[in-house]
């Protein structure tokens, strides 16, 4: 049986099968891990990221979200949005829009640029929206947490519920 800080997986949470996680078995605080999968972003049906250099961060309750590197998104696509948000494990958050054939997304990614010291390898990579963006890992296409500020990946190897679903507005 799981246990994290003396506490056992929720009577309601999913059990996972085999090749499957359960978000319930994520920490908290979250857990960075390197992800070498290929992770693919596409915008307007065009992709604008192609990686295996992704950071998979993953946090109790929440489907894991996808740090990608800076580097590998063309600069000229994103502009700076004059949002930001604060993570009480990450730091401040910052939000750029992404511009694509004069079409503009607001917000479809985030940046911690100046992260606390435990998530100081994510400085300068870029977390995508699922919901703003076609978001794939080695093929198989990405759902959206539900709500507006969740940014999860959910696929078919994630079992929740989730943060955010119904009725989920008490954890």
């Amino acid at each position: 049986m799981w246990h994290f800080n003396g506490k056992k997986r929720p009577s309601f949470a999913i059990i996972p099968q085999n090749n499957q996680e359960s978000v319930w078995d994520y920490p908290r605080p979250p857990m960075l891990r390197s992800d070498p999968r290929t992770v693919t972003i596409l915008a307007n049906n065009k992709k604008i990221i192609e990686t295996t250099e992704a950071i998979k961060v993953m946090e109790t309750a929440s489907p894991p979200t996808f740090y990608l590197p800076k580097h590998t998104i063309e600069k000229s696509l994103l502009r700076p949005s004059g949002k930001t948000s604060f993570c009480e494990w990450k730091g401040e958050a910052t939000y750029f829009d992404l511009i694509l054939d004069d079409h503009v997304t607001r917000l479809i990614c985030w940046s911690y640029e100046n992260p606390k010291k435990h998530f100081s390898v994510i400085k300068g990579y870029l977390a995508f929206y699922p919901s703003l963006a076609d978001c794939y890992i080695n093929n198989e296409k990405v759902r959206s947490q539900v709500g507006g500020f969740y940014g999860g990946w959910i696929t078919n190897e994630i079992v929740g519920p989730f943060k955010g679903d119904p009725e989920t507005g008490s954890w």
